[in-house]
């Protein structure tokens, strides 16, 4: 029996797998996102370890520890640790949803070339990656940037908290900023004067600490796998395996992710190139406010969460009687459109509109935000059959159906506690099996034009407020 865990941004989860793939268990752990200022998203790593602790205590209650052959990480990125020479963070941890470092971020790409680093690192870096993170640490917090020692991935530091071996994988590497794709190794030359951990096999693995399993209540020699990135195990939990594949994660943010055999560049660096956990490239488009776009407005309206909106959602007209939502709620955007001054917007209101309306066009955008990202992908030669959509809405019919057409694809819902977690267990067990199977729902071709009309209409309105 294999483990995955997966430290996502707004909670630790972890699912146990058999041998044949079947899930056997699963745990979920909250913990706080801190928003000292706009733009910024810090969590402490302290609160990670008490989570994992929970998630391992929990499922060691449904499946005995004895029977734990491996465990294996996964983790959202780009997430920035950084450690004092005691191996310990000395500062809270910085997140993919803090923004803090455009300035710095614009600098690099001004100083290195941007369109020449996106062709060796495959990634146009902003102000969410690891290096633009510590300039920013460094020129705002000196002595937090003079007391470092190393930077470290969020899943990263939990291996390293585990096994004492400080090392990531390429997907993992990616994030930095500096890491060279077709090289396989970190740009000398960007390095900040400090430790990188060593790029390793997703599959690589070492042995849990004695004193952690014993603190932890695990058998000892319990081996330990790196894993990769959440949106990399995410693909590999949903069975998108095969070039063409098409895999839809929704989070707090939703990843669209493509499967190709090898490195392919955008010219407008609409995507990023991510290596996969078996062999292949993801060509990755991230949706930067979905889940956390439901949630907020959710809170607003005072209802039970985003299913709740999905409802209200449901019971307006399509078009929204009128209302357009922008839905770029996480300063900035990371899709299709890469753009890091969009921000959200209503438009259209009248006194006879209602909350439903609101949330109809807040489902119809990101719909046309997704659409955006697959056509990319058909762009580049990734014509997705189907998408395998998994997350909080792999359970809700009506955004599938949304999904399904506004991209004019079929959509495969893949209901898992956390396929992240599943392809982390997946890849801990030497196994790329897809754990999931389930019946497509098929688009409506009739709606085509509908769905063209909602793009346009979004555009618009984003021209009309940049200008």
């Amino acid at each position: 029996m294999f483990v995955g865990i997966d430290l996502g941004t707004s909670g630790l989860k972890g699912v146990a797998i058999s041998a044949d793939v079947s899930v056997l268990a699963s745990a979920r752990r909250s913990y706080a996102t801190h928003r000292p200022a706009p733009g910024r998203a810090e969590q402490d790593p302290a609160e990670w370890l008490l989570a994992f602790a929970d998630v391992v205590a929990e499922l060691t209650a449904q499946v005995p520890s004895d029977s734990w052959s491996g465990v294996g990480l996964s983790g959202m990125i780009p997430t920035l640790v950084t450690l004092n020479d005691r191996g310990e963070p000395n500062g809270p941890a910085i997140t993919w949803e803090d923004a803090r470092a455009e300035s710095e971020a614009e600098e690099l790409r001004d100083t290195v070339g941007g369109e020449d680093l996106y062709a060796r690192i495959g990634q146009w870096v902003d102000g969410r990656f690891l290096l633009p993170m510590f300039r920013w640490i460094g020129r705002h917090d000196p002595e937090r940037a003079a007391s470092t020692t190393a930077m470290l991935g969020a899943k990263d530091f939990l291996f390293a908290w585990l096994t004492g071996h400080r090392a990531t994988d390429p997907s993992t590497a990616t994030g930095f900023g500096c890491y060279d794709l077709r090289e396989e190794r970190w740009i000398d030359e960007l390095v900040p004067a400090m430790s990188l951990p060593d790029v390793r096999e997703s599959s690589f693995a070492a042995e849990l600490f004695d004193d952690r399993a014993d603190e932890l209540g695990l058998p000892r020699g319990v081996s330990v796998t790196l894993g990769a990135a959440d949106s990399v195990c995410a693909t590999l939990g949903v069975g998108a395996t095969d070039p063409g594949d098409c895999a839809y994660v929704w989070g707090t943010s939703t990843v669209v992710l493509g499967v190709s055999t090898e490195v392919r560049l955008d010219p407008a660096h609409r995507f990023l190139v991510t290596p996969l956990a078996t062999e292949g490239y993801g060509l990755e488009m991230d949706l930067l406010s979905t889940g956390a776009a439901l949630a907020w407005v959710a809170e607003l309206f005072d209802v039970d969460g985003p299913a709740e909106i999905l409802r209200l959602a449901e019971s307006s007209s399509p078009g929204a009687n009128g209302v357009t939502f922008l839905p770029y709620l996480a300063f900035g955007e990371q899709g299709a459109l890469w753009d890091p001054d969009l921000r959200g917007a209503l438009d259209g209101l009248t006194v006879a509109h209602t909350r439903e309306d609101v949330a109809r066009a807040l489902v119809e955008a990101i719909a046309v935000e997704s659409r955006r990202a697959i056509e990319v992908l058909a762009e580049s030669d990734i014509a997705a059959r189907e998408i395998r959509a998994t997350g909080a809405i792999a359970t809700e019919r009506f955004f599938l159906q949304e999904l399904a057409d506004a991209t004019q694809r079929a959509v495969v819902p893949v209901e898992l506690p956390s396929a992240a977690a599943a392809g982390a267990a997946s890849i801990a067990s030497g196994t790329a099996s897809p754990l999931v199977t389930a019946t497509p729902i098929e688009p409506d071709l009739g709606t085509s034009t509908f769905w063209e009309e909602q793009r346009e209409r979004i555009d618009r309105l984003r021209e009309q407020l940049r200008a």
